[in-house]
């Protein structure tokens, strides 16, 4: 794709996709931002069988992404997998309007989202030749446009909910995704053409094709992801079960609504992403070029630092001003980047040819597996106290990046043969 015209030095697709992908993070964590909430204060469910049924919704969420992308391969093709997925999920937030089909508007969004979510981001590496050195940084630059979206929505959806009602929110949730599909249509011209999906019987080659080495590395990372998640999905779970009553949220005159801070997420990946990209840039033109494995390590002891610092605000018997609570969230997403747009890079670059949906699908299986776990871990949270709780989940980050670590040697054996890595 070489003289072809780019948009900010990368393929105008990508601009293309990472808008879509930022509307659908508008209608997912606008809808996220007010699930806790509105199980224990509208619905009135004890906080055990809430986080049961948060961690639940969202291992779902995790999981339909693997029969997703199968169907998207084999079947459908990446772009009709991304508008049948993306109609299905928009149906399941107006349906969250309604409060007798709750449970039935979660499976709804659910399986939209199995569709949806591996097609999206497998069309990035169909933008670049093999070996264009951009592609490796396009996830991270992906990973800001999306989280526009992560951004914006707890400040609309969450005040529309906490102000007007639960229902005005998940509903703005709803408008969001059908401006995602709109964006999508409209960008086609600047995407792939559609292939055809291999046939059932040309579909087993590639579980063959694939290396041992390659296949054990991915199987690794996702246990080791499973692990991380288990911990870091307590951000909208018990952190923001914490922060209702922990937090002082008044800046003045004006009482912070709880939803705002999961915007601060979002917005620091916005603004620290520029700057880690370039602070990478300038490290390999020295010479220094870490393995994935190492950089997504670093990130688990990040955000194991952050909740140890999470542990340390909740010691006290009074209430914390909010400013502690805004930095406990950019040191948390510092580790983020160094953890999550990195595995999902490799997952996508590593995946055979077309089962690029398949492959990338596994990286959101352990995102499924991780959130059954932040569920039952959640559970926990009446029975320690707040800090125990939060030094659990560091003890938890550490473990996953001790496994990152012991993959080292299989990613050194890939870089050696691959130019991917």
């Amino acid at each position: 794709m070489t003289g072809e015209p780019t948009w900010f030095g990368h393929p105008r697709g990508l601009t293309v996709l990472f808008l879509t992908n930022m509307w659908e993070q508008f209608s997912y964590y606008g809808m996220r931002a007010l699930l806790v909430y509105y199980m224990t204060k509208q619905l009135l469910l004890e906080q055990g069988t809430s986080s049961y049924i948060y961690g639940a919704y969202t291992a779902c969420a995790y999981f339909t992404p693997l029969v997703g992308g199968i169907i998207a391969d084999r079947v459908l093709g990446k772009k009709r997998a991304i508008i049948i997925g993306g109609s299905i999920m928009a149906l399941g937030h107006f349906m969250m309007t309604l409060e007798p089909l709750f449970y039935v508007a979660l499976a709804t969004i659910a399986i939209g989202n199995g569709l949806f979510l591996p097609s999206l981001p497998s069309q990035i590496g169909d933008l670049y030749p093999r070996g264009d050195p951009r592609a490796g940084r396009a996830y991270n630059v992906y990973y800001v446009g999306v989280n526009i979206g992560g951004f914006l929505s707890p400040l609309v959806c969450g005040t529309l909910g906490e102000v007007f009602g639960w229902h005005w929110g998940f509903g703005a949730a709803g408008v969001g995704m059908v401006l995602g599909l709109l964006l999508y249509l409209w960008g086609q011209p600047y995407l792939p053409a559609q292939s055809r999906p291999p046939s059932v019987e040309r579909a087993s080659a590639p579980a063959e094709g694939m290396a041992r080495d390659t296949f054990l590395l991915l199987f690794g990372l996702g246990v080791a992801v499973t692990v991380f998640r288990s911990a870091y999905e307590q951000i909208g779970n018990t952190v923001a079960l914490w922060a209702d009553v922990g937090v002082d949220k008044q800046a003045g005159f004006f009482a912070i609504p709880m939803t705002w801070f999961i915007s601060i997420n979002p917005l620091c990946v916005m603004l620290l992403t520029p700057v880690l990209l370039a602070w990478w840039r300038k490290r390999e033109a020295a010479g220094f070029n870490p393995l994935p494995t190492r950089r997504m390590a670093i990130g688990a002891l990040i955000v194991g630092a952050s909740y140890l610092f999470l542990a340390a605000l909740s010691s006290g018997t009074s209430t914390v001003h909010w400013t502690w609570f805004a930095l406990f969230w950019v040191v948390l997403t510092l580790g983020e980047l160094f953890i999550l747009p990195t595995g999902l890079g490799l997952f996508a670059r590593l995946a055979p040819p077309r089962f690029g949906a398949t492959t990338v699908a596994s990286w959101f299986l352990a995102s499924f597996a991780g959130s059954l776990c932040a569920g039952l871990v959640g559970t926990l949270w009446t029975r320690m106290s707040h800090p125990a709780f939060f030094t659990m989940l560091a003890a938890i980050c550490a473990v996953a990046a001790l496994a990152l670590r012991l993959m080292d040697g299989r990613a050194r054996e890939i870089r050696s043969r691959l130019t991917i890595l």
